[in-house]
């Protein structure tokens, strides 16, 4: 992981900014949404791309009962009928 030499405070309510150089080389805007993991210790942020329920994917997602499918998922369920 590289430094950036970077800090933050988070204030009283858990929040903190991100630096708007990061938010532009992630193509993070106003109101994205953002996964939260924790790892060895470590918070990690990724924006969130909504993907298919069955495969990961993420092209030409779906709706479909609230449930987020790919159009290749779609088709192979379509077969099995």
């Amino acid at each position: 992981m590289k430094k950036t030499g970077i800090v933050r405070t988070m204030d009283e309510l858990g929040r903190i900014v991100l630096p708007k150089e990061f938010r532009q080389v992630l193509d993070i805007r106003e109101r994205d949404s953002l996964e939260i993991f924790a790892e060895g210790g470590r918070i990690i942020l990724k924006k969130y791309e909504p993907t298919c329920i069955f495969c990961g994917g993420d092209k030409e997602i779906t709706l479909f009962h609230d449930k987020r499918v790919c159009r290749d998922c779609i088709e192979q369920l379509k077969v099995q009928e």
